[in-house]
């Protein structure tokens, strides 16, 4: 996958762990304001790049560039003013308020035990009613819903105010009217922003209807890379994730969707 104006550049990016290869001479750019889906199978190595990516990882061979400066070369604040992550949604026990939480996201611009000034105010306001949470603000986040608090992870990220966000699987374990409402959050996001997103996703009909980009990673190898349509074949998914799929057409958009097959 190439872009004209490169915010991202992956280069033959390779990672060995306990012996065992996760990461083969990955490959991918990506432009400004391009989003992009990360699919495969379990243990392709999906998640493994987006450590990669943010530094969570680190001992790959090959080459990262961002923004034309090597990823190694970024302090860590440095790389946070460019990068924010969603984890996957887990059970949250920290003693915080939603807001408390969210206003964590400043680290990149705050001193060792500053106080929030103006624009870190201002920064975690528009995080908070851009992703429909200002009213959980004096909430504890053990009492939000699975919903509300993937909403909270996200709010947290967007007051880093930084440019590309990296999404590990965000909607996983919500249920299919929060799943649509985080959804709506993102395309809001995007379209407000213009932020460049990575999401590792193994929804790929929604990875067809909200991405401009997809990386499909089996066994740490790019296997295909390009428009979400095109990857949307048969022989192309039974290459990926050797099972068969049954396609259908979006009644809107004419996208091909894959259909649940009836069990034999």
């Amino acid at each position: 996958m190439k872009s004209s104006d490169p915010l991202l550049l992956v280069r033959d990016v390779s990672l060995k762990r306990q012996d065992r290869e996760v990461l083969r001479a990955v490959s991918m750019d990506l432009g400004r304001g391009e989003r992009l889906a990360l699919v495969g199978p379990n243990g392709a190595g999906k998640t493994t790049l987006l450590k990669c990516l943010n530094r969570l990882l680190t001992g790959w061979s090959g080459s990262i560039t961002l923004a034309g400066k090597a990823l190694t070369s970024y302090r860590h604040r440095e790389l946070a003013r460019w990068m924010a992550y969603v984890p996957q949604s887990a059970v949250q026990t920290a003693p915080f308020s939603v807001e408390t939480f969210v206003t964590m996201g400043r680290y990149p611009y705050q001193g060792p035990l500053a106080r929030p000034n103006r624009q870190d105010r201002r920064a975690v306001g528009a995080a908070l009613d851009l992703t429909d949470t200002a009213f959980l603000r004096d909430r504890p986040l053990h009492r939000l819903s699975g919903g509300e608090y993937q909403r909270v992870l996200l709010a947290a990220a967007l007051a880093q105010e930084a440019q590309i966000l990296l999404l590990d699987e965000p909607t996983v374990f919500l249920d299919p009217r929060h799943e649509a409402a985080f959804c709506a959050v993102l395309a809001r996001v995007h379209q407000e922003r213009n932020l460049t997103m990575i999401t590792v996703t193994h929804d790929l009909n929604r990875a067809v209807l909200m991405h401009d980009h997809l990386v499909a990673l089996k066994e740490g190898r790019v296997v295909f890379a390009g428009a979400p349509a095109s990857f949307m074949t048969p022989g192309t998914l039974q290459e990926v994730y050797e099972n068969r799929f049954l396609l259908t057409s979006h009644p809107t958009t004419g996208h091909p969707m894959v259909l649940p097959e009836v069990p034999a």
